[in-house]
């Protein structure tokens, strides 16, 4: 089998343009995968045509020799962009691959270890930034079933932040404690924005409240910086969606101060993230890997955490996507009283739709801006 074409497809998605590749073979078996990255859909669309010479003519079983190719080969560090491209095609492969072993990606990956996957809501708490608000959604998020929610309640914040802006943020994260009650998990999302003191002073100030955990406080070029707050924060930190290679893991966990783990298996690929959840294992830390891009990542996510013995909790943006999000899949994949199941059929058990991707085309102004003034909204910018 060869690899003999591969096609790719944006949905203009108001608060993140999706990118969707579909990798053909010569024997008529395709499969698909997911390159979105906020800000740069039409570079990484560029990025895997440029790339694709490389693969063109490739057995799709051979995924780590790809992913060398695509990584390695080009002798140039093209980061997250290269990475999205990279990962765009390899799931593809693990796609085809499933289809012609008949089975889902799942048990090509190590097999059943949990019967269903926790979540965790994200998203939910679209609109103002006011106690008054999150405490309303995250009420009716967990009447849904959703046991753990994730949230922002940071503004705008960079670095350092006014008094009135600090307390406003424990205000929220007050609230939603309050409207969750004990028993809900609730997650702070720092989308890297403080420095170390500001992050520290964050981590003190919430941790009456019991937050499962506090989402990259700190940027993440710096590992030094994210080791110091973790080691001293009075509530766990996670991290980890911002890496792109197996090394910057490698460093992270040798200084053994995070133990939950966030990897990007769409800045990875498939064999990677694999690759990567036994190096946590083997930290006894836990995963619980990023998947706040589209549905298809969503759906890539489960394959994984099915068949990771250390799987934390999966994060899901799904429901409080777009109405017609679920219709660009074939099989999209449902909550159930706050838990999933990757499909069943083989490899990601999903094909994309392309008329309906189609009636959803690529808008420039279609990102988060996490620094601006009112992007909790998720209004098109």
């Amino acid at each position: 089998m060869k690899i003999t074409k591969i096609e790719t497809f944006i949905a203009g998605n108001p608060w993140k343009n999706w990118l969707f590749v579909k990798v053909h073979t010569d024997e008529g078996i395709h499969g698909i995968g997911e390159g979105t990255l906020n800000g740069f859909a039409k570079t990484v669309e560029a990025a895997i045509h440029e790339l694709s010479h490389l693969v063109i003519g490739q057995d799709p079983f051979d995924t780590e020799t790809l992913s060398l190719k695509l990584f390695r080969d080009v002798y140039s560090d093209g980061g997250q962009i290269q990475g999205s491209a990279l990962a765009a095609i390899e799931t593809a492969c693990w796609d085809i691959i499933g289809k012609v072993c008949n089975q889902p990606l799942y048990k090509l990956l190590g097999g059943r270890n949990h019967d269903k996957l926790r979540v965790y809501a994200n998203g939910w708490y679209r609109g103002p930034r006011t106690p008054e608000s999150y405490y309303e959604k995250a009420k009716i998020t967990v009447k849904k079933g959703y046991t753990a929610l994730k949230f922002d309640p940071f503004g705008n914040a960079w670095r350092t932040v006014e008094l009135k802006d600090f307390d406003l943020a424990i205000e929220i994260i007050k609230a939603v404690r309050e409207a969750v009650g004990p028993e809900v998990d609730i997650l702070v999302e720092g989308h890297n924005r403080f420095s170390v003191h500001t992050a520290l002073r964050f981590a003190e100030a919430m941790a009456p409240y019991r937050p499962a955990w506090f989402e990259t406080p700190v940027p993440p070029q710096r590992i030094s910086s994210i080791v110091e707050v973790a080691k001293r924060s009075p509530v766990p930190i996670s991290c980890g969606e911002d890496y792109y290679c197996r090394e910057q893991f490698s460093e992270l966990l040798k200084h053994d101060a995070v133990h939950i783990i966030q990897l990007e298996p769409q800045f990875l690929g498939i064999s990677a993230a694999k690759q990567i959840a036994g190096m946590v294992h083997a930290a006894n830390g836990v995963t619980a890997p990023h998947s706040a891009q589209g549905p298809l990542c969503s759906i890539a996510c489960a394959h994984l955490n099915m068949a990771t013995p250390n799987f934390f909790i999966h994060e899901i943006f799904d429901e409080f996507n777009e109405p017609w999000e679920e219709d660009i899949l074939t099989v999209p994949m449902k909550v159930e009283n706050g838990y999933v199941v990757p499909p069943e059929g083989p490899g990601l058990g999903t094909d994309l739709n392309i008329e309906e991707i189609l009636k959803h085309p690529y808008q420039q102004g279609n990102w988060l801006p996490l620094f601006k003034q009112g992007w909790e909204r998720r209004k098109s910018n």
